[in-house]
């Protein structure tokens, strides 16, 4: 497993961000579609070691499109904005992009968000991407549990589930159980902390997670052979950003030895 930092965590000029992700120890990064589009910020990353893991698709896209519309105009710009965001991640190197779900969660909106995703997702296997949702709470599919069966039910191999487990404390599903279900299906990792409430994406063991749920996760990991990133997902609203970032990447780094 390798571990990875999604950029957005800090703000400021796109290269100082560079900079100071590099310099907390990471070599891997999420990104959203707006990243390293000038080629100065890619040959910057390339210098200082950083190579792309993943890219968050559903960032900046354009307003009133959703890949679940039952607009077929807006439907049709949620998916060029997504077919894009896939090219420019198999550009940089990236070796998965995701979506989190459409906010219609009736058998049509569903049926739609389904048939955009396997257009989506053929797409990004020409072009060697793994296609992944996110479970994402307050949406059509906010649960783990239910996107994964959701995700096997089209049927389309390069469909796969992004885990988060700051959604899953929002949900109170088992960390172990969603990860073992998952197993080939399971695409990348996001860790993140909160109150069990709120996603407010707190370092590591700020809110309700503990030491041994993260093992335990680490474990369900190990059992099933997993070995893409561990991607820190940190809100770049917290007190003390860079801290949190440091803190949460030791934690993670010594639970991985242990």
């Amino acid at each position: 497993m390798k571990l990875a930092c999604c950029a957005w965590a800090l703000t400021g000029l796109e290269n100082d961000v560079l900079r100071q992700i590099q310099g907390l120890g990471f070599r891997w990064i999420d990104l959203q579609p707006g990243h390293l589009r000038d080629e100065k910020h890619r040959q910057l990353a390339s210098e200082l070691g950083l190579r792309v893991s993943c890219l968050g698709a559903s960032f900046a896209m354009p307003v009133d499109a959703s890949l679940d519309h039952a607009d077929s105009r807006l439907r049709s710009g949620a998916l060029e904005h997504v077919t894009k965001a896939i090219l420019h991640a198999a550009a940089l190197g990236a070796d998965t992009v995701y979506v989190i779900p459409g906010a219609d969660d009736s058998p049509a909106g569903l049926s739609r968000y389904g048939d955009s995703l396997a257009e989506l997702a053929e797409f990004a296997s020409a072009v060697r991407i793994k296609f992944a949702v996110e479970h994402f709470p307050g949406t059509a599919l906010p649960t783990a549990e239910g996107t994964l069966k959701y995700i096997k039910s089209l049927g389309h191999p390069n469909l796969f589930l992004l885990y988060d487990s700051g959604h899953i404390q929002m949900t109170g599903e088992d960390p172990s159980t969603v990860i073992h279900e998952a197993r080939e299906r399971l695409a990348y990792v996001h860790f993140d902390d909160n109150d069990g409430a709120g996603d407010l994406h707190w370092a590591l063991l700020d809110g309700v997670m503990t030491e041994q749920t993260l093992k335990d996760s680490f474990r369900a990991l190990e059992d099933i052979g997993y070995d893409g990133a561990i991607s820190l997902e940190l809100s770049p609203a917290l007190h003390n950003p860079l801290d949190a970032l440091a803190r949460s990447r030791d934690i993670l780094l010594k639970t991985m030895r242990s």
